[in-house]
C-alpha cells in the first residue's frame, strides 16, 4: 500500500504534495514561490496540518543533509521561515518543535555554512512573538551549542569570525526569546549564565583585527558590523539591561569567575572595561548589588596576590564613580568596613611577609612594594566611595574610620613591643590617609552636627602624637574639613601677601551654626594648634599646614570674638619662640616667627583696621631690613636662610600685644581680652602625649592654677605633676596590688591546709573581738546625755557627770519655738 502511494503521487496526502512542489528539480533555481504561496495558504486554512507539514519538512531536510544536498537544505529552511512568519495559531507549538529539531540538526553539522544557516533561522524565530506559551520547550542545547560557536578556533580567520558572530547572535536570540517570558525556561539560572556570559566576555577579550587586510572603503561599513567584540558588547548590554533585581547576582558571578580563571585582574584594563559596561547597562537602583558582589569577591581573594586584589579594588573605585548617579546601597558602613579590613590584612601581610601567621615551606612570599600599591588603591577607592555620599553619611563614615584608628587610650589598646609599634604606626598612617581622602571636598552647613565631639576629640588628640607624619595628616584633615570654598591651594605656601585681594577669597558672614561650633570647640582647636607649634620635630610641611589651618578658621568660621582669640593665640606662639622654654632648635624658632608674621599680615587685611595694618606692615618692613630670617620668604624655601642667633631680638622686630590691643580696641574689639596673654587650657588628653614638652606644659598649667587659686593661703602648695611622679604613683599602686594579692593567697592557703582546731580558735577570737566592739557601741548609744548645767566635783578632785532627765533640762530661749 505504501509503495503504491509512493508511486502514485495523486494518492499521497495533500500536504506532502504541496511540500514536494516547493522544491525545484535543480536546487540552484531556489524556492518555487508560487507553490510556496499555495503551501502557506493551505497551512493557514488547515492549521491542524501544521505539525504534519513540519514533520515532513524535517524528514526531507534530514535526508538532504545526510546526502549532502545542501541546496535543498537551504530551500527547506527558507520554507520553514516563511511558514513561521505567516502562522500564529494555537497549533504553532507542534510546528515549532519540528522547526527546532531541524535547526539543531544544522547546528550539529560540521559545515560552517549550515551552522550559520541554522543560526539565522533561529534568530528569525526568536524575533517572533508567539500567541500561546510553551511549557515544555527547552533551549539547553542551543545555549550550549551557541556558546561553543562563540569559542570557535577555526584556522581561517574569516570563517572563525562568521562562526563567532553566529554564536553571539544565537545567544542573543535565546535571551530575547526567554528573558521576558516567565513560562519559558529560566535563562538566569547559573547553568545557563555560566555559559552565556563567559562566551560573550571571551569575544570581548579577543578583538580580531579584521581591518588589517585593508578593505575597500565601500566594504568598510559592512566589515565593522562583523566584529565579534562589538556584537558581544551589544548582547551583553542587552542581557544586563533586562536583568531584574534578583538576577543580578547570577549575571555578575560568571564575570568574576572569568576574570579569575584567565588572570585578567592584574592588567585590570579589561576588568575595568567589563564593569563599566555592566554599570552603565544595569538599572541605576541595582548598582549597589554589583558593588556588594565585588566586595564579597575581594574578601574571597583576601589571600590572593596583591596585584589581583589591587585590580579588584581599582574596579571597585571605577564602579563607585559610576554608581554616584544611582545608589551605593543601604549598607554604606559595610562597604568601608570591608575596605578597612582589607587594609589591615595587607599591613599584616607586609609585616609578616606571608599570607599565613607562620611561614611554612611552600608559602608564597609577599612583595612589600606590591602590598603598598594595594594599600594606596584601597585608600583611593575609599575616597571614590566617599565622594558619592551626602554630607551626613560622609560624617558617619569619618566617625567610623576614626573609631578604627589605634590611639594610646583606654578605648584603643596599643600592641606592645617593637612589632606591635610598627603595626600600630602603619595602621594609623593608612587610616588617617583614608580619612583624608574622605574629607576632601567635604562641605556642610552645620559643622556642629557634621563634626561631633566623638569625632573631633580623638582626631585632635592625634595632634599630640610623637610621629610627625601622623600629625601632618591630622592637620591636613582639619584643613579639609573646615575649607568649604576650596581655598586650600591658595595657601599651599607661606608668604606675606602685600594685597590679599589678588587671592579672591570668599569670606562669608559667620552663621549661627558656625558660631555655636566655635563656642564649643574653639579653645580645643586653639590649644592643639599651640601645642603643635611647640614641637621640635616640625618641618616646613607642618608649618604650612598650621598656617593653612589658621587661615581657614579665619575665613570660614571667624567672628569678632574668634578673630581676637586667634590673634592672642598667634602672639602666644611668638612668645613661645621668643622665650624658648622648651629648647626649640633655631630653625623652629625662626619658622614660628615667620608663621606669625604671615598670619598677622593676612588677618590685619581681613579686619581692615588701618592702625592694625600699619603696625603689622611696619614690623614686616623692619624685619626686611634687619631680620629677614624672621620672614617666611627666607625661612620657607628650598634652601632656608635662618639665623642661629635668635636669643636676643629687638622689640622693633616683634609684634607687640600692647600695641595690637590698643589699635584694635579703638575699633571696637575687646581690648581687655586682647591684652590678656593666651594660656592653653588643661585637659585629660595630655596624658596621651609622649613628648616631654607637653608634660612640662601640663605641670606649668597646674602650678599657674594653684597660684591663682583664692584658697592659696589655706592650702598647701600643689605638688608638681611630672613624669617621675606619675611613674612613681603607677609603681606604688602595682606594689600595693601585689601585697594584697599575696595576703589573699595566704588566707586561702591557711583555710585549705590548717587544722580545724586552729581555724576554730581563729574564728572564735575574731567573734570575741566583734562582740566587744558591739558592747562598746551599745554602751555609747544607751548612756543618757550629759547635763547642760555642767559637771560637779566628786571625791578625789575628779569631775563626774550627773544624769538629768530631759524634761528637767534648761534650754536657752533661742531654742524655744
Amino acid at each position: 500500500m505504501y509503495g503504491l502511494c509512493g508511486c502514485c503521487g495523486a494518492l499521497r496526502p495533500r500536504y506532502k504534495r504541496l511540500v514536494d512542489n516547493i522544491f525545484p528539480e535543480d536546487s540552484e533555481d531556489g524556492l518555487v514561490k508560487a507553490n510556496m504561496e499555495k503551501l502557506t495558504f493551505y497551512a493557514l486554512s488547515a492549521p491542524e496540518k501544521l505539525d504534519r507539514i513540519g514533520a515532513y519538512l524535517s524528514e526531507r531536510l534530514s535526508r538532504d543533509v545526510s546526502r549532502h544536498r545542501y541546496g535543498y537544505v537551504c530551500i527547506a529552511m527558507e520554507a520553514l521561515d516563511q511558514l513561521l512568519m505567516a502562522c500564529h495559531c494555537q497549533s504553532i507549538n507542534l510546528f515549532v518543535e519540528s522547526f527546532l529539531k531541524m535547526v539543531a540538526k544544522l547546528l550539529e553539522s560540521e559545515k560552517p555554512n549550515l551552522q550559520i544557516l541554522g543560526t539565522n533561522s533561529f534568530v528569525k524565530f526568536a524575533n517572533i512573538e508567539e500567541d500561546t506559551p510553551s511549557y515544555h520547550r527547552s533551549y539547553d542545547f542551543f545555549v550550549s551549542r551557541f556558546s561553543e560557536m562563540c569559542h570557535s578556533s577555526c584556522e581561517d580567520m574569516e570563517i572563525r569570525t562568521k562562526i563567532r558572530m553566529a554564536g553571539i547572535k544565537g545567544l542573543q536570540g535565546v535571551v530575547r526569546k526567554t528573558v521576558n517570558d516567565e513560562l519559558q525556561a529560566n535563562i538566569w539560572e547559573p547553568q545557563h549564565m555560566d555559559k552565556i556570559v563567559p562566551s560573550l566576555l571571551y569575544n570581548l577579550q579577543h578583538v580580531e583585527e579584521i581591518e588589517s587586510r585593508s578593505p575597500s572603503p565601500l566594504q568598510n561599513a559592512d566589515k565593522e558590523k562583523e566584529i565579534p567584540a562589538e556584537m558581544a558588547e551589544r548582547c551583553l548590554r542587552e542581557l544586563l539591561g533586562r536583568a531584574a533585581y534578583g538576577n543580578i547576582k547570577n549575571a555578575i558571578k560568571p564575570v568574576l569567575m572569568h576574570l579569575d580563571n584567565h588572570s585578567l585582574w592584574e592588567p585590570k584594563v579589561f576588568a575595568i572595561q567589563c564593569f563599566k559596561i555592566i554599570m552603565y547597562s544595569i538599572q541605576p537602583q541595582h548598582s549597589h548589588l554589583v558593588i556588594q558582589q565585588l566586595l564579597s569577591h575581594l574578601d574571597a581573594n583576601s589571600k590572593s596576590a596583591a596585584t589581583v586584589r589591587a585590580g579588584i579594588v581599582e574596579v571597585l573605585s571605577e564602579a563607585a564613580v559610576i554608581a554616584a548617579t544611582g545608589s551605593v546601597g543601604p549598607t554604606v558602613l559595610e562597604v568601608f568596613n570591608t575596605l578597612l579590613r582589607q587594609l589591615r590584612l595587607s599591613i599584616d601581610y607586609e609585616l609578616t611577609g606571608s599570607y599565613d601567621s607562620a611561614v611554612n615551606i611552600g608559602t608564597k612570599i609577599i612583595k612589600e612594594h606590591e602590598e603598598r600599591m594595594f594599600q594606596e588603591a584601597v585608600i583611593k577607592t575609599i575616597g571614590s566611595f566617599a565622594s558619592t555620599l551626602p554630607a551626613y553619611q560622609r560624617s558617619e563614615v569619618m566617625l567610623f574610620i576614626m573609631g578604627k584608628v589605634p590611639l594610646p587610650s583606654m578605648h584603643h589598646p596599643m600592641e606592645p613591643g617593637r612589632p606591635g609599634e610598627n603595626r600600630n604606626r602603619l595602621i594609623q598612617i593608612m587610616l588617617l590617609k583614608s580619612l583624608l581622602q574622605v574629607s576632601l571636598g567635604f562641605q556642610c552647613s552645620n559643622m556642629l552636627t557634621a563634626l561631633p565631639s566623638s569625632f573631633l576629640d580623638p582626631l585632635l588628640s592625634s595632634t599630640l602624637m610623637e610621629d610627625g607624619e601622623l600629625r601632618l595628616f591630622v592637620l591636613e584633615i582639619l584643613v579639609s574639613l573646615i575649607d568649604r570654598h576650596d581655598s586650600r591651594h591658595k595657601f599651599s605656601t607661606i608668604s606675606t601677601v602685600p594685597d590679599i585681594a589678588v587671592l579672591k577669597l570668599k569670606v562669608d558672614k559667620c552663621s549661627r551654626q558656625d558660631t555655636l561650633f566655635m563656642k564649643k570647640h574653639s579653645q580645643q582647636l586653639y590649644r592643639h594648634i599651640y601645642l603643635s607649634c611647640n614641637d621640635s620635630c616640625n618641618v616646613q610641611a607642618h608649618y604650612e599646614a598650621l598656617y593653612a589651618l589658621l587661615v581657614m578658621i579665619s575665613i570660614e568660621l571667624a567672628n569678632e570674638e574668634v578673630v581676637v582669640d586667634l590673634i592672642r593665640l598667634v602672639l602666644a606662639v611668638q612668645d613661645l619662640a621668643l622665650n624658648n622654654e622648651d629648647n626649640l632648635p633655631a630653625y623652629n624658632r625662626c619658622a614660628l616667627h615667620a608663621l606669625c608674621a604671615a598670619y598677622l599680615n593676612l588677618i590685619s587685611q581681613l579686619t581692615t583696621v588701618p592702625a592694625f595694618c600699619q603696625h603689622i606692615h611696619e614690623v614686616i618692613e623692619m624685619r626686611n631690613k634687619e631680620g629677614s630670617y624672621l620672614l617666611p620668604e627666607d625661612v620657607f624655601m628650598e634652601k632656608p636662610r635662618w639665623s642661629r642667633s635668635v636669643e636676643h631680638i629687638s622689640t622693633e622686630l616683634l609684634f607687640l600685644q600692647s600695641k595690637v590691643s590698643e589699635v584694635l580696641g579703638g575699633s571696637g574689639y575687646n581690648s581687655d581680652r586682647l591684652s590678656t596673654p593666651y594660656v592653653p587650657q588643661l585637659t585629660d588628653e595630655d596624658r596621651l602625649s609622649k613628648r616631654k614638652s607637653i608634660g612640662e606644659t601640663i605641670s606649668l598649667q597646674v602650678e599657674v592654677e594653684s597660684r591663682n587659686s583664692p584658697e592659696k593661703e589655706e592650702k598647701a602648695p600643689a605638688e608638681e605633676i611630672t613624669f617621675e611622679t606619675l611613674k612613681k604613683a603607677i609603681v606604688d599602686s602595682v606594689a600595693v596590688e601585689e601585697q594584697e594579692r599575696e595576703r589573699r593567697r595566704q588566707v586561702v592557703e591557711k583555710f585549705q591546709k590548717a587544722p580545724f582546731e586552729e581555724i576554730a580558735a581563729h574564728c572564735g577570737a575574731r567573734a570575741s573581738l566583734l562582740q566587744s566592739k558591739l558592747n562598746q557601741i551599745f554602751e555609747l548609744t544607751i548612756r543618757p546625755p550629759p547635763s547642760p548645767s555642767g559637771t560637779i566635783t566628786a571625791a578625789y578632785g575628779q569631775s563626774q557627770n550627773h544624769s538629768i532627765p530631759v524634761y528637767e533640762m534648761k534650754f536657752p530661749d533661742l531654742c524655744v519655738y
